[in-house]
C-alpha cells in the first residue's frame, strides 16, 4: 500500500533512482495558506548531502507543486507535489544487481514481486521519505492553525544517550541532537563507525504540543496505534514506544499513573495518550531506528539464482540513518494528527449542528 491515511491522506510515488518522486495529499480543507517556502524549508532540513554525518549524494529536493491549490491556498482538491532526482548513480550498483544486500529489503521485495530493481533499493529506498516530508508540510500547515506544533530531535546514538532534551538547540545541531553536551560525543561515534566502514543506530525523540482533547478512533484506529504504525512504516525503525514505553513495565501502577488535577495531568507517563484518544498533554513518541544496512564491509549473501557470494558495496549511504530519520518522524506525526482532527469533527451533534 503506497496510501496512509483516512480522511487526510497521502499517497506517495516514485523511486530512489527514477526520474522523480512525489506524493498526493487528499482531504486538505480548502482555504489553507499553502506556505511554498515553510513547505521547501522542511525538505532542506531532511535533504542528503548537508556533512559529513550524512550520505554524500547531493539533491537539492525542490518541489513543485501541481495541482490543488490557488492564488496561495488550498481549493480542496488534491494536492499533488514533485520532487526531481538530479544526483543518481546507479552505475554504483551494477556490481550488486543480481545479488541480496543484508539488512536491505531485497530479499523479501524479490520474492514478493519477482522484480529487481537494484538502483538503491528502488521503492523501498529511504528516499521515499521526502515525499513523506512534503506531504508531513502541509499537514503541519493545517495544524499551525489550531495551534499545534511538532519538534523532534536524536535522544540516542549507539547507546550514547542524552541527558536533557532542548528541541531548540536540535533545530540547529547538524545531527539534531538534544543534548549539546552529549552531541560531540554522539557525532565522534558515528564518525568513528564511518571510518569502520560500518554504521549506528539511534532513537528519534519526537514531541507533539497543543493538541487538543479527543482524537483518536477506538478501539481500532486508536491514535497510539496509529502513531506506532506510522513510525515504524518509515525505512530502518524497528522499535516505537509512546510515552513511557518499555520503562513502563518497570513501574508499580501507583508511579505509573497520572494524577488528575483542576489543572490538568501531574506527570505524563501515558504520553497524552489514554484509551488511544488524546488527553490534552504532549504527544510523546521515540522511535528506534537500526544501524544504516548499506556498510562497506565484505558480506555473506546469496544471489537471485541461490548461489552463495560476498556482497561487497559502493555507493554513497547514511552512516547513522536516524538523524535525517527525525524530520521524517515529524512528517508522520502531523499526517497522524491532521487525520485525526478531521476524523474527529463529526463525533458529536454538536459539531455538525455547528456547520449545518
Amino acid at each position: 500500500m503506497n496510501r496512509f491515511g483516512e480522511r487526510f491522506t497521502i499517497t506517495t510515488f516514485g523511486e530512489s533512482h527514477g526520474k522523480a518522486l512525489g506524493c498526493i495529499v487528499d482531504g486538505v480543507p480548502a482555504g489553507l495558506k499553502i506556505d511554498e517556502e515553510f513547505i521547501q524549508s522542511e525538505l532542506d532540513r531532511r535533504k542528503p548531502g548537508k556533512s559529513k554525518l550524512e550520505t554524500a549524494r547531493k539533491e537539492d529536493d525542490k518541489v513543485e507543486i501541481l495541482s490543488g491549490t490557488f492564488e496561495g491556498v488550498s481549493t480542496g482538491t488534491p494536492i499533488m507535489m514533485i520532487i526531481f532526482n538530479s544526483n543518481q548513480k546507479s552505475r554504483d550498483y551494477d556490481n550488486i544487481k543480481n545479488l541480496f544486500r543484508p539488512g536491505h529489503a531485497d530479499f523479501t521485495y524479490y520474492n514478493k514481486y519477482g522484480i529487481r530493481d537494484y538502483r538503491g533499493g528502488g521503492r523501498s529506498s529511504a528516499r521515499e521519505t521526502v515525499a513523506r516530508v512534503a506531504g508531513g508540510a502541509i499537514a503541519k500547515l493545517m495544524l499551525k492553525e489550531i495551534g499545534v506544533e511538532i519538534y523532534s530531535g536524536l535522544c540516542e546514538v549507539d547507546g550514547i544517550e542524552a541527558k536533557e532534551y532542548d528541541f531548540e538547540y536540535a533545530k540547529s545541531s547538524k545531527l539534531y541532537a538534544l543534548d549539546k553536551n552529549m552531541e560531540n560525543i554522539q557525532e565522534r561515534a558515528i564518525l568513528d563507525a564511518k571510518k569502520e566502514h560500518d554504521s549506528v543506530g539511534g532513537v528519534v525523540l519526537t514531541v507533539a504540543k497543543g493538541v487538543p482533547i479527543g482524537l483518536g478512533e477506538p478501539i481500532y484506529y486508536k491514535l497510539d496505534a496509529i502513531l506506532a504504525s506510522a513510525m515504524i512504516s518509515i525505512n530502518a525503525s524497528k522499535a516505537v514506544e509512546i510515552g513511557d514505553g518499555i520503562n513502563s513495565t518497570h513501574l508499580k501502577g501507583s508511579e505509573n499513573n497520572d494524577a488528575i488535577t483542576t489543572n490538568g495531568f501531574k506527570s505524563n507517563h501515558s504520553g497524552g495518550i489514554l484509551g488511544g484518544i488524546s488527553n490534552g498533554d504532549d504527544i510523546i513518541v521515540k522511535t528506534h531506528f537500526k544501524p544504516t544496512p548499506s556498510i562497506f564491509q565484505p558480506q555473506e549473501t546469496i544471489t537471485k539464482y541461490n548461489k552463495s557470494t560476498i556482497c561487497e558495496l559502493k555507493g554513497r549511504h547514511d552512516p547513522c540513518v536516524a538523524i535525517r530519520g527525525s524530520i521524517v518522524c515529524e512528517a508522520m506525526m502531523a499526517l497522524v494528527l491532521a487525520d485525526m482532527l478531521l476524523l474527529n469533527m463529526g463525533k458529536k451533534m454538536e459539531h455538525i449542528k455547528s456547520i449545518y
